[in-house]
């Protein structure tokens, strides 16, 4: 693992072996054991990755198979009423902190160690916009992260998308894991304002959300989906049927 600061321990090391301190003796055996195991593995008889190849990166073929994984890991925690899949001629509220955030969607060890918040990454597709895709056009549909709409009649369905900020090893331990205030807070706004209330959690793990999920119709677990967004919406609407299980209890 790189240290926080790679070229301050670069520059250290190198004083270190000319002032004296740091034999060359020791840093010798030390690399000896790194290339050691690499030899074992036979890394070094592999061809190396070539640079021409990272065109493929990124490419239609790779965005449908992420698309896939995502559709076949939702998993239905809860869906009492019935209300999935939903119907494509309905109206529309969405509101959460990880609607609009392919970040979140991807988790720690994104562009950054812990991850990143927001749309940083070309041409991935967050949860709301292939929500937005999947609806005909002139769909009665209105976002607002904060779940603050001025409405004149409840809309037919509420759908939030909450989850927890990225995070990566110890940075994310937590006694309890649970939805953060605010999460629960856009929750209830929407559910006042909703006839019936999707709940998406974008998360790596299961949350403790067993006292709050007895007031929502439906729960799903889409875990971190990545950069294909539209996965969620294809089997939230029903072109898919949900088929992830649990590899964990997470009770409700």
């Amino acid at each position: 693992m790189l240290p926080y600061d790679y070229p301050k321990f670069k520059a250290d090391m190198e004083q270190a072996i000319l002032s004296g301190r740091l034999s060359q003796e020791r840093l010798d055996d030390a690399v000896r054991r790194v290339l050691r195991v690499k030899f074992n593995l036979g890394l070094f008889e592999r061809q190396a990755p070539l640079i021409s190849d990272l065109g493929v990166v990124g490419s239609r073929a790779h965005r449908e198979l992420a698309r896939e994984a995502v559709r076949r890991s939702l998993v239905l925690l809860k869906d009492d009423s019935k209300i999935l899949p939903l119907p494509k001629s309905a109206s529309y509220i969405v509101a959460g902190s990880s609607a609009d955030n392919v970040g979140r969607q991807s988790g720690g060890w994104t562009i950054d160690w812990q991850g990143v918040d927001g749309n940083p990454l070309p041409g991935a597709t967050s949860i709301l916009a292939g929500i937005k895709q999947a609806l005909p056009l002139g769909a009665k549909i209105d976002y607002d992260r904060d779940g603050n709409f001025n409405l004149t009649e409840k809309a037919e369905y509420g759908i939030v998308i909450v989850g927890e900020q990225p995070y990566a090893e110890g940075v994310g331990d937590k006694e309890r894991p649970h939805l953060s205030a605010e999460d629960l807070a856009v929750i209830e706004r929407v559910r006042q304002l909703a006839e019936k209330l999707v709940v998406i959690i974008v998360a790596g793990r299961p949350l403790d959300i067993r006292a709050e999920a007895r007031q929502w119709d439906a729960v799903i677990a889409a875990w971190l989906p990545g950069s294909e967004g539209q996965g969620v919406s294809d089997v939230l609407f029903g072109d898919y049927p949900f088929t992830g299980e649990l590899p964990i209890p997470w009770e409700l």
